[in-house]
């Protein structure tokens, strides 16, 4: 079993990671929903061919590598050992109070469980400070007695939801409505708080890693999440090794490590694939009627357009990006070139997708690299099984007063 990892071996496990991205990113960068030839291909035409005629089927059922062509088996066991790492151990967690995990979603409850039971600390933790917490049902589970909780949130209808739960269950918890990315959030933090985030997207906990850093925060657990939004086009790396690597990463590029479904259920995925496909016969039909060989970016849509007929549900969309029609396109034969393309790209993919979690793991040890030029000691594993959320990466960071 993989160990998680401490501070002294994250330069190691970033430099090995480094080192893989980069060499091997002229095959995970281009993607193949939006170029319809990739480079690699002629490098490697065998697993080109493979992956261009498998069905969809076996791109949804992960089948296992060593059946493909090289250098498919071998990059697959590179990415799997470099992305190796353990849970955090469990340091147990006192039974939750009467109904305190009422209205909480049960895959979000079982998320907060596992990842209360990760925070093992030195030192006492005296109060809590839940950052982007929502309804606060986090810092709620966390708190014992003794303990205080704040509890920051931007949306002022949960901010209020909140305090409510929390004065129902005579608890000592402040419920605070703040822009986390403005100034004043930075007067929440200091010496006496034990800092909390549970999936605070891209700038977010970025932004809270280098405020609590910088009042002095002594203890941080945090579970990063959505790594591409961020201001900007291109990602800025925290911690000085990150800034040496020659990786130039793309908003694109950062959502490489959230291209999965693996929480979806079939009706979700069954729209997701048809509107893919639809929008990948759109894609054939925009290249013809501009003669130009390259992707035309299209609006997210409502799902009640899935039941439009294709000629509409094409002329339309043609008329949101102001292009005309000429001709009579076979729209069947344009409807089956789409589902075709989707098994094509959904392949293709698979080669992409050896890297997410290298790639996810590159950007959490960034983090956690800067913690550790920032005094802290850092321990970074997992908090929980993958299918429960595969954003299970947790960092704890803590530093003496």
């Amino acid at each position: 079993m993989p160990a998680y990892l401490h501070s002294h071996q994250l330069a190691s496990r970033f430099q090995a990671l480094d080192q893989f991205l980069a060499e091997h990113q002229a095959l995970w960068k281009p993607r193949p929903f939006t170029t319809l030839r990739l480079g690699w291909e002629s490098q490697y035409p065998e697993l080109a061919a493979h992956l261009r005629q498998s069905p969809l089927a076996d791109a949804e059922a992960n089948i296992a590598p060593h059946g493909l062509p090289a250098p498919f088996p071998q990059l697959a066991a590179q990415a799997e050992q470099l992305s190796a790492i353990g849970e955090l151990p469990d340091t147990g967690l006192a039974p939750a109070g009467h109904r305190l995990d009422a209205n909480v979603p049960g895959r979000k409850w079982q998320q907060i469980e596992a990842f209360g039971r990760r925070l093992g600390f030195a030192q006492h933790s005296g109060h809590w400070l839940d950052w982007c917490a929502g309804k606060g049902h986090l810092g709620r589970r966390l708190l014992q007695p003794g303990q205080q909780l704040t509890c920051l949130e931007y949306n002022p209808e949960l901010v209020a939801a909140g305090q409510a739960l929390s004065d129902h269950h005579h608890l000592p918890a402040t419920h605070v409505q703040q822009d986390v990315m403005a100034a004043g959030s930075s007067q929440y933090l200091g010496q006496d708080k034990s800092v909390v985030a549970l999936h605070a997207c891209g700038e977010l906990h970025v932004h809270l890693l280098r405020q609590a850093s910088q009042q002095g925060c002594r203890q941080l657990a945090v579970a990063p999440c959505c790594y591409n939004r961020i201001p900007g086009e291109h990602y800025q790396p925290l911690s000085t090794a990150a800034q040496h690597s020659p990786l130039q990463l793309t908003l694109t590029d950062l959502g490489l490590p959230l291209n999965e479904a693996v929480t979806a259920g079939a009706r979700v995925r069954q729209q997701r694939d048809c509107s893919m496909a639809r929008r990948l016969g759109f894609d054939l039909l925009q290249r013809e009627q501009r003669q130009c060989d390259e992707y035309l970016p299209t609006p997210s849509l409502p799902v009640a357009w899935l039941s439009k007929p294709y000629e509409q549900y094409c002329r339309e969309l043609a008329q949101l990006r102001h292009l005309e029609l000429h001709g009579n396109p076979d729209w069947a034969a344009l409807e089956a070139a789409g589902w075709q393309r989707l098994a094509e790209v959904r392949n293709l993919e698979r080669l992409g997708n050896l890297f997410r979690r290298p790639l996810e793991l590159w950007l959490v040890l960034d983090r956690a690299l800067f913690l550790v030029e920032q005094g802290y000691q850092v321990r970074l594993g997992t908090f929980c099984d993958y299918p429960l959320t595969p954003r299970n990466l947790l960092l704890l960071a803590e530093r003496d007063r």
